[in-house]
């Protein structure tokens, strides 16, 4: 049950090396959207924050386990969020290195390869939703031939969402994305990142209204 006493929170992770990339639109689209709803957006640009994407020995699960600092900052933030984000382009088939860094240094703290097979491996994530936002210079079509799109969907969110106990994920592409894009299509998509932000916070909203 969602806490009615506090502002709803997404924390949006987005992962892009360029400032002013289509997937950093994308994150100021949703947060925007998020904020003008009455919710709130943290964002956590990896790339600027500079994030450490490298597993050290001493941060796998074990005897030797030892929690970095920069981790358990970033755990606590992820803590009381509602709705986890993620914004990538999809390169060679999957996220970029320095997200699946995130995914195994943050998300994957502490958590033993048993507790994911049981679906237990809650931590912070427990109950939280899941939503991804993600782009590719290929079109749908193509990546569905080659089956990319459907495959990372069922090896990364399916398996973050599982073996962290979350509610069912969603996903949202926008192929052909590149630098000669006529504007007004680029703005066409930004509008259903939008209607997306929209929808989710108005659910969000409305199972609160039900639980109270």
């Amino acid at each position: 049950m969602t806490d009615t006493k506090r502002t709803l929170r997404h924390i949006v992770v987005h992962c892009h090396p360029e400032l002013e990339s289509f997937n950093a639109s994308m994150a100021a689209t949703y947060c925007a959207e998020v904020t003008q709803h009455g919710h709130e957006a943290i964002s956590r640009d990896l790339y600027a924050m500079g994030f450490d994407p490298v597993l050290k020995a001493s941060e796998r699960p074990g005897m030797a386990f030892r929690q970095m600092t920069d981790v358990h900052d970033e755990l606590e933030i992820i803590r009381a969020a509602d709705v986890f984000v993620l914004i990538y382009p999809i390169w060679f088939g999957g996220p970029p290195a320095m997200l699946k860094g995130y995914l195994e240094r943050v998300l994957g703290s502490g958590a033993m390869p048993l507790q994911f097979k049981q679906e237990a491996a809650a931590g912070v994530l427990a109950h939280k939703r899941l939503v991804s936002f993600t782009s590719s210079a290929t079109d749908e079509h193509w990546l569905a031939t080659q089956g990319q799109l459907e495959s990372l969907i069922s090896g990364f969110d399916r398996y973050i969402e599982h073996g962290f106990a979350m509610q069912p994920s969603q996903h949202f592409h926008f192929g052909s994305i590149t630098s000669g894009m006529e504007p007004e299509e680029i703005q066409r998509y930004l509008h259903e990142v939008k209607a997306r932000a929209q929808l989710l916070c108005l659910n969000l909203d409305r199972e609160v209204a039900v639980a109270a």
